[in-house]
């Protein structure tokens, strides 16, 4: 029994440490409210190069001294300001890619009027996209370009490669939302025909408002979006990187952009409710959007953990389309984190680079890609990305599903992500007896986390299909004190498996890294040291 002196003694010093703590916090709270106001985003250099009604095509100025002849022309979604993808200039997917020694184009789809509230999918299809990738290829030169969709704009990007195949020389597809037939998490269940009836929101408001979608989609995870993402942030109130990053998320969410009506109404109708464009029944100004035309090398890019369009409401879609040459990069991390996390722009982002750069220099290959440590989690704990695809979506476990690649469906399990090289395999295309299978599991399965370019083999698949047990190589993190399930999670995200990875984490980085304080993490550092 513990003394009870003693507890209440420990009780008086939590207090006192607490209101210290409360003591300093108040002392930056100025200097952090002014960080607030006056957080600046969107800061890569650009210029509008073609607009229509609302629409801006937007050019932004190279960062090499020469680029690739093939541009790169983004799709963004229809809600929320586009510079999520220029986010901070160590965060941008735009200034990455331009970095990279791409020629980068961007269309900012403006906010639709009453008077844009017949504007379809028609309309941004083969009017504007069409209008934008016609500018970019006469400023380029070039008769075919690579475009990259984002969410929303992932999808329509899809129904253009559709119904102008000749113009699209590759095809990224990044949180795409193509394939909703029971995969494509609440979204889907919430938008069904059952619960939902699209034309009842745009008969009362015309456009729909961006407030009643980031409310809707905000009630996917409450305590996330309404409790945790403000006690991280009071946590971490002392730190200005931190703060900063906030204020930069939080600035985009609140930046909302109304949904032109009829495009509203098709968007759910057609692709949520019915899903058109995957049973490649769809039909844009009496005009069929024939999926089999997509023939060129086509790039998905999914979040593991992104609830918004989840990886199984994407990936299918490469198994029905006509291409030969299709990749999927997989990565641990969610809607938004993919554009702005720390981890993603060095992990995930470079392979996107290599995947497009290995197709706009005149040569194309089908390359085994590469896979990083499928751990991460964006600056605002996850909670950010909530509000995106209620913005339509605004805006690594790696597979080749090009038709060289074996395919492993019939081996694992659909839940399970392998990444196999098949075709290095002395016996590819044959029976293997038990023993070989085993012999050839045991020698793939290796002890430290995959770099880029290095083989990973998922020790689930390597057991179901030999019956021999590996030992997993994690802790259980909650054996600590003061670690939930929760923080088990966040910690996961960021790379800290097992005791020995926890012991020798940073403090200061590893609180950067998941948005828990850096007292909590020091503790939970010096548990581990003492396991």
């Amino acid at each position: 029994m513990k003394n009870p002196y003693a507890t209440a003694l420990e009780m008086q010093r939590q207090a006192w440490e607490a209101t210290a703590g409360l003591a300093e916090k108040s002392q930056v709270a100025p200097e952090r409210t002014e960080t607030l106001e006056n957080a600046e985003v969107g800061q890569t250099p650009s210029e509008v190069v073609y607009e229509e009604n609302k629409l801006r095509l937007l050019h932004y100025e190279s960062k090499t001294e020469e680029q690739y002849d093939v541009p790169i022309l983004i799709v963004y979604a229809l809600i929320n300001k586009p510079y999520i993808l220029d986010l901070q200039p160590d965060r941008s997917v735009v200034q990455t890619l331009l970095e990279e020694g791409f020629d980068v184009y961007l269309i900012d789809w403006g906010e639709p009027s009453k008077l844009d509230r017949q504007l379809s999918l028609d309309d941004y299809v083969n009017r504007y996209i069409d209008n934008c990738t016609d500018v970019v290829r006469e400023r380029s030169g070039q008769d075919a370009i690579n475009i990259l969709g984002y969410c929303m704009g992932g999808t329509m990007s899809a129904m253009y490669a559709s119904l102008y195949p000749e113009k699209v020389k590759n095809l990224g597809l990044m949180a795409a939302g193509l394939c909703f037939a029971g995969d494509g998490g609440v979204l889907e269940l919430w938008g069904s025909e059952e619960y939902y009836d699209p034309e009842t929101v745009t008969e009362t408001f015309d456009n729909v408002p961006a407030e009643f979608l980031d409310i809707g989609f905000a009630l996917m995870d409450p305590v996330a979006n309404n409790v945790t993402k403000y006690v991280r942030f009071y946590d971490n109130v002392e730190d200005e990187d931190f703060v900063e990053n906030f204020a930069r998320m939080e600035r985009w969410l609140d930046e909302g952009i109304d949904v032109a009506g009829v495009a509203y109404e098709e968007f759910i109708n057609d692709i949520y409710q019915e899903n058109k464009l995957y049973n490649n029944e769809l039909e844009l100004g009496g005009e069929h959007v024939d999926i089999s035309n997509i023939d060129m090398p086509v790039l998905q890019i999914v979040a593991e953990y992104d609830h918004l369009i989840p990886p199984g409401a994407s990936k299918p879609f490469n198994e029905i389309i006509s291409s030969e040459d299709t990749e999927t990069l997989e990565f641990a991390t969610g809607h938004i984190g993919m554009s702005v996390s720390s981890r993603s722009h060095e992990e995930l982002w470079p392979q996107v680079c290599d995947w497009f750069e290995a197709r706009s220099n005149g040569t194309e290959e089908s390359a085994e890609p590469a896979t990083p440590d499928a751990e991460d989690t964006d600056v605002t704990g996850g909670e950010a990305g909530t509000a995106d695809l209620t913005n339509g979506g605004s805006p690594v476990e790696t597979g080749s599903d090009s038709s060289s690649q074996t395919d492993l469906d019939s081996v694992t399990s659909p839940d399970t992500e392998t990444d196999l090289d098949v075709e290095t395999s002395d016996l590819q295309g044959e029976d293997r007896s038990d023993e070989e299978i085993v012999e050839r599991g045991e020698a793939e399965v290796q002890e430290e986390p995959t770099e880029p370019g290095e083989m990973n083999v998922d020790e689930d698949v390597v057991e179901e299909v030999t019956d021999v047990e590996i030992e997993s190589e994690t802790d259980d993190l909650t054996d600590l004190t003061g670690v939930g399930q929760a923080y088990a999670e966040d910690l996961s995200e960021a790379g800290i498996d097992t005791f020995d990875q926890l012991a020798e984490a940073d403090t200061a980085d590893l609180a950067a890294e998941t948005g828990i304080s850096p007292s909590r993490i020091e503790d939970w550092i010096q548990q581990a040291q003492e396991q």
